[in-house]
C-alpha cells in the first residue's frame, strides 16, 4: 500500500457490535500509531500522516479496539492488522563498483569477452518491473557491445590494433522497468585498454651502417651501434642481434644494450690495417618472443660496413715471451739470446730495445739497443737463483710513446761447482761393550748442484786413516755409508773421543770432493746397548773418589751441621715469650685476640700475626705477597728479658729484614702494622696510633660489638676501674 500524500485514507474500520445507545470510540495502537497513522475516533477511518517509503519500512503491525467514549471501557477485544506499503518505481539503478577498468589483447576476435558490469535497484524485485534492469551502450560503439541481460561487454570490431589506439572509454546504461518508457536509469564508465601482442617485427632504422674503427681499438670496446625499432612494447619489443655474414675471421661480436635495445659492435680480435682495411657485415635483429601460430619470431637484417683506420702502432715482438738458457759459469758479456720486434706500420720505424730495470734490480743482464742481443753483466749462481724473469721493451725511434713489452725467462743451467758434504753434522756414540763390526753411524751426503743424471757419491777415508785399527766404512749402495767398529776394546778412561775424516766425491765433470769429519764419542751402555753415560768422571767415580769430589762431599757435610746447630739454637729460644701474656697487665702492649682483622679488603697486607703471636717471634715467616725463589735462612731471635719486649727494636729488626730479604721484589714494600682494614666503622683498635690517653677513651661500646670483642671490652673496663680506684 502506498500513500501519495498525507491524510490519504489507508483503511476503514467498523465494528459489528450492538452497542445500543452507547457512544463508542476507536482507539489505534502499534507501530506508527499517532505518528505515522491516525484514526478517526468516531468513524474508525485510518489516515497516513506523512509520505511512506517502502525501501525504508515495508509493513506496519497495528491493533484497533472499540471502547466506551464516556468511560473508556473496552467493548470488545483488540484486533490486530498489518498495513503493507505497496512499492512504486522510485529508485533508479546504481553501479556500486564503477567506474570500471578492463583490458583485452589487441587483435582479439569479435565476441571476445572484455569484462562484466553489475547494477542494483532498491525497488521491490517481486512486485512489478521496478527492479527489472536492461543494459545498453551509450558510448563505445562500434568497438564494443554489451549483453542486455548479463551486462557482459564484448569485442564488436575485428582487428583492433594497440599501435593505432590503445585505450577506449565505454559508457554503459542500466534501465529498470525492463527498459520500457518511464523507467529510471543509471550509467557508469568502463575504460578498456588493449594489451600488446607481438604483432610487429623489428625494423632497422637504416639498411646500411658505416663505421670507421681505428686499428688500435682495444678488444671488447664498442666500435659502433645499430638499432632495430619495434612498435611493440615490453618483452615483445626486445630483440637480439647476430652477425650472419662477412665475419669469416671472427674479428667482431655484437651484443644487445639492455637499456636502449641497441646492437653494440665490438672487437673480438685486434684489427690490422696492413692486412685488411675494410669489412662488410650482415647483421640480423630477431625478436626474443613470438606469438603462437605466427610462424616464429620476427626478423630484420641490415648491412654494416667497417672501415679500418690506420694508426701508429707500437712495435710487435716476434714472440710474446722468450725462454733462454745460460750456464752458471758463463763469463761476463756472454750472449744469452736475442729478441726481435718490428714496427707493423707501413712507414716501418726503427726499433730500440731496453731492459725494464724494475725486473732486473741487480742489473744482471744487458741488452744491445739496436739488435736486441741480451748479454750477461754479472756472474750467475744457479744455487742462488735458478730462473731470472726480465721484461724487455721495444720503442719506436720516431715515436717514443709507442712501446711494447715482452717477457724473457732466462734459465740458469747447472755446472758442477759445489762439492758434496755431510747431510748434517753427525756425532756418533760408541758403546764400550759393543761388538766388532757393529754399525756406529749411517752417513749420507748432499750436493747443491743438480746434475741431469742425478747424484752419485763416493766415500773413502783419508789416506792416513786407511789402515787405522779402530774404524772402517761400508758402502750401502744408496749414496750412504755405514761406519763400523773394528774391535771391542774401546774404553773411556783410555780415549773418550775419536775423529774420523771422510772424503766425499761427486760424479760431476770435473768431480769435486770435500773432507768431512765424524766425531765418535765412547760411552757406557747398558746390556741392551742403550747409552747411559759418555763422560770420564762417570766412569771414575764408582772406582775411586777424586780430590774435588771429596772436597765437595765434606763441604756438604759441614753445611748440614751448621744448619742443624742453627735449628737447635732457634728451638731453645722459642720458649722465651716476647709479649707478656698476663691478662691483668693492660699497659701499652699488643693484645692477642682471635680475629683476622682487615676485613675482605686486607687480603694482600703484611701479616700482622708476627706481632700478635709471641710464639712466632723467633721463627721465620715467609712473605705472603710473593712466591720466594730462594730459601731465606732463619735468624736467631733476641731475648730482652722476662719482663717484656722492646717493640721498637723488634719493628726495626723486621724492617731491616724486609729491606735485605732476597725474596722481596725490587721495590719498596709498605709493611702495615695494626691495620684494621678500609671501610671499618670502628677505625683502628690500637691506641698506638692516637695521641689521646686512656683517660680520654670510652670503651663501653666494645661490649656492644658481640662475643668476639667481649674479652677486649672486659680488659679495658678492668683497666679503667683500676685507675679510678
Amino acid at each position: 500500500m502506498h500513500f501519495q500524500s498525507p491524510d490519504e485514507l489507508a483503511v476503514a474500520l467498523h465494528t459489528d457490535l450492538d452497542v445500543g445507545g452507547k457512544r463508542i470510540k476507536y482507539v489505534l495502537a502499534g507501530e506508527g500509531a499517532g505518528t505515522i497513522f491516525a484514526i478517526n475516533e468516531m468513524t474508525g477511518d485510518i489516515h497516513a500522516m506523512k509520505r511512506l517509503d517502502r525501501e525504508e519500512k515495508a509493513e506496519y503491525t497495528l491493533t484497533a479496539q472499540v471502547t466506551n467514549a464516556d468511560t473508556d471501557e473496552p467493548l470488545e477485544p483488540p484486533s490486530e492488522f498489518i498495513i503493507k506499503v505497496q512499492d512504486i518505481n522510485d529508485n533508479p539503478p546504481q553501479f556500486t563498483e564503477g567506474p570500471y577498468r578492463a583490458s583485452v589483447p589487441e587483435m582479439s576476435t569479435v565476441g571476445t569477452p572484455v569484462t562484466r558490469v553489475t547494477a542494483s535497484d532498491a525497488d521491490d524485485p517481486v512486485y512489478g518491473n521496478s527492479a527489472r534492469l536492461v543494459y545498453s551502450i551509450l558510448e563505445g560503439q562500434p568497438y564494443f557491445s554489451i549483453d542486455p541481460n548479463s551486462a557482459t561487454i564484448k569485442i564488436a570490431l575485428h582487428g583492433m590494433d594497440r599501435e593505432m589506439r590503445e585505450e577506449y572509454l565505454v559508457v554503459i546504461q542500466a534501465k529498470d522497468m525492463g527498459g520500457h518508457m518511464g523507467g529510471l536509469s543509471g550509467t557508469t564508465t568502463v575504460t578498456v585498454t588493449l594489451t600488446d601482442v607481438n604483432d610487429n617485427p623489428p625494423k632497422f632504422s637504416k639498411s646500411l651502417y658505416e663505421f670507421v674503427i681505428p686499428e688500435d681499438l682495444p678488444i671488447g670496446k664498442a666500435g659502433g651501434r645499430v638499432k632495430a625499432n619495434d612498435r611493440d612494447i615490453g618483452e615483445n619489443a626486445k630483440s637480439t642481434y647476430n652477425i650472419i655474414e662477412g665475419d669469416e675471421r671472427g674479428m667482431f661480436q655484437i651484443s644487445t644494450d639492455g637499456q636502449t635495445q641497441e646492437g653494440i659492435l665490438k672487437l673480438k680480435k685486434p684489427l690490422d690495417f696492413e692486412s685488411k682495411k675494410a669489412f662488410t657485415l650482415k647483421v640480423e635483429a630477431t625478436n626474443l618472443r613470438s606469438e603462437p601460430g605466427s610462424g616464429g619470431p620476427y626478423r630484420d637484417t641490415a648491412t654494416v660496413k667497417v672501415v679500418v683506420e690506420d694508426s701508429d702502432e707500437p712495435p710487435v715482438f716476434t714472440r710474446p715471451a722468450y725462454v733462454l738458457e745460460v750456464n752458471e759459469n758463463a763469463p761476463v758479456n756472454t750472449v744469452i739470446g736475442t729478441v726481435n720486434a718490428r714496427d707493423p706500420d707501413t712507414t716501418g720505424s726503427l726499433v730500440r730495445y731496453f731492459i725494464d730495470r724494475h725486473t732486473d734490480l741487480e742489473r744482471q743482464f744487458n741488452i744491445n739497443v739496436d739488435d736486441g742481443k741480451i748479454t750477461l753483466a754479472k756472474a750467475l749462481d744457479r744455487e742462488t737463483d735458478m730462473w731470472h724473469n726480465i721484461t724487455v721493451t721495444a720503442t719506436e725511434v720516431r715515436n717514443h710513446s709507442q712501446i711494447s713489452r715482452a717477457v724473457v725467462a732466462i734459465r740458469v743451467m747447472d755446472v758442477n761447482d759445489n762439492a758434496p758434504e755431510f747431510a748434517t753434522e753427525y756425532e756418533a756414540f760408541l758403546c764400550e761393550n759393543g761388538k766388532p763390526g757393529q754399525v756406529i753411524q749411517t752417513i749420507s751426503a748432499v750436493d747443491r748442484d743438480d746434475p741431469i743424471q742425478g747424484h752419485y757419491f763416493d766415500y773413502r777415508l783419508v789416506p792416513e786413516m786407511l789402515n787405522n785399527p779402530n774404524f772402517t766404512i761400508k758402502n750401502n749402495q744408496d749414496n750412504s755409508i755405514s761406519v763400523l767398529a773394528k774391535h771391542d776394546t774401546f774404553r773411556r778412561q783410555k780415549q773418550e773421543m775419536y775423529y774420523l775424516p771422510i772424503i766425499v766425491t761427486d760424479n760431476g765433470h770435473p768431480p769435486l770432493s770435500s773432507t768431512n769429519t765424524l766425531t765418535i764419542r765412547v760411552c757406557g751402555c747398558s746390556k741392551e746397548g742403550i747409552v747411559q753415560s759418555c763422560n770420564v768422571e762417570a766412569y771414575v767415580l764408582p772406582i775411586g773418589l777424586s780430590m774435588g769430589a771429596l772436597i765437595a762431599i765434606l763441604a756438604c757435610i759441614i753445611l748440614l751441621l751448621v744448619i742443624v746447630v742453627l735449628f737447635v739454637t732457634l728451638r731453645r729460644h722459642k720458649h722465651e715469650p716476647l709479649i707478656i701474656k698476663d691478662e691483668e697487665d693492660v699497659r701499652e702492649n699488643i693484645i692477642r685476640y682471635d680475629d683476622e682483622g682487615g676485613g675482605e679488603e686486607d687480603t694482600e697486607a703484611f701479616d700482622i700475626a708476627t706481632l700478635q703471636n709471641p710464639d712466632g717471634v723467633n721463627g721465620f715467616l715467609p712473605r705472603k705477597d710473593i712466591k720466594p725463589d730462594l730459601q731465606f735462612m732463619p735468624r736467631a731471635g733476641q731475648h730482652n728479658g722476662p719482663n717484656g719486649v722492646d717493640v721498637d727494636e723488634f719493628i726495626n729488626v723486621r724492617l731491616h729484614e724486609a729491606d735485605n730479604d732476597p725474596t722481596a721484589p725490587p721495590y719498596d714494600s709498605i709493611q702495615i702494622y695494626g691495620y684494621e682494614g678500609r671501610g671499618s666503622g670502628a677505625g683502628s683498635l690500637s691506641s698506638l696510633e692516637t695521641a689521646s690517653s686512656d683517660s680520654d677513651q670510652n670503651y663501653d661500646y666494645l661490649r656492644e660489638w658481640g662475643p668476639r670483642f667481649r674479652r677486649l671490652g672486659e680488659l679495658y673496663s678492668v683497666g679503667e676501674s683500676d685507675r679510678e680506684t
